[in-house]
């Protein structure tokens, strides 16, 4: 099932499915565990998020090729680090290049597979670690590369947590319709033009390792959403370098899920 989350009418949040770009049908219940299909159809007013994370779990280099081409060794651990649920954009909600990172802002795209957790998970087994994904969807791990690698004081939360770093949607797509998940491919679209093309089997750890992994004595709560790395052909490894600029249009694609679309405009002060 495809579930998206969107405004009403009446200005409420509600899930549906059977989105048509105009209409879709309401979902009723908890959508992490019980829910029906009304068969209800309203208007969308507006897409957001599709669901709005209690944490959000990412993980840096986690891509064979990726790993290659910024000429670091390969993790023998996931690399591990969180971003601002107030980081979170939309579906067509505008990437903001923040205003404090005005004169040298490289600000760069990574198109990524979410993963979204639907009931609490402690010290899970990769064998049973994806019977606990509520759904996969489409994420850009937005990242001010002057800050992550220089300001944060060798942290990397701040370069990735600035307002509208963390796009994801349009939709969320139930594991049944997504099938394995180490077997999708990821693009990330700028303007037009393909810069990153990869595929899921390239990760140095699957989805499973990373749930198992996160897991250890850690409770993840129902609502995580967890990226799980970006694939070569990144911005800042190209030469020359190529970073976002007010105008772009950001697509991220992942193969059974959808097409993730943003624009990028300058933060106003």
């Amino acid at each position: 099932m495809q579930i998206i989350r969107f405004m009403n009418r009446a200005n409420e949040p509600v899930w549906g499915t059977a989105y048509d770009g105009h209409t879709a049908t309401v979902l009723e219940g908890d959508i992490f565990s019980d829910f029906t299909d009304t068969g209800r159809q309203v208007v969308v007013q507006k897409i957001l998020p599709p669901i709005q994370p209690v944490a959000i779990f990412c993980i840096g280099l986690n891509y064979l090729l990726h790993a290659k081409e910024t000429g670091l060794q390969l993790p023998k651990h996931p690399v591990v680090f969180m971003k601002n649920p107030g980081s979170v954009a939309a579906h067509g909600d505008s990437i903001q290049i923040p205003a404090s990172c005005a004169k040298n802002p490289e600000v760069d795209y990574e198109a990524e597979l979410g993963v979204i957790i639907k009931s609490p998970v402690k010290n899970v087994s990769e064998a049973h670690a994806l019977d606990h994904v509520l759904a996969y969807t489409c994420a850009n791990d937005v990242s001010a590369r002057r800050w992550q690698k220089h300001a944060g004081g060798g942290q990397w939360v701040k370069g990735k947590s600035f307002d509208t770093f963390c796009p994801f949607g349009p939709v969320m797509v139930t594991p049944d319709e997504v099938g394995d998940p180490q077997n999708l491919a990821v693009k990330c679209i700028l303007n037009g033009k393909i810069m990153q093309e990869g595929h899921t089997s390239d990760m140095i750890f699957s989805v499973a390792q990373l749930i198992s992994f996160l897991s250890q004595s850690t409770t993840l709560l129902p609502g995580t959403l967890i990226l799980t790395g970006t694939p070569a052909g990144v911005g800042f490894a190209r030469k020359p370098p190529v970073y976002l600029l007010p105008g772009d249009l950001v697509e991220t694609q992942i193969e059974n899920i959808g097409i993730l679309e943003n624009r990028v405009v300058s933060e106003k002060r």
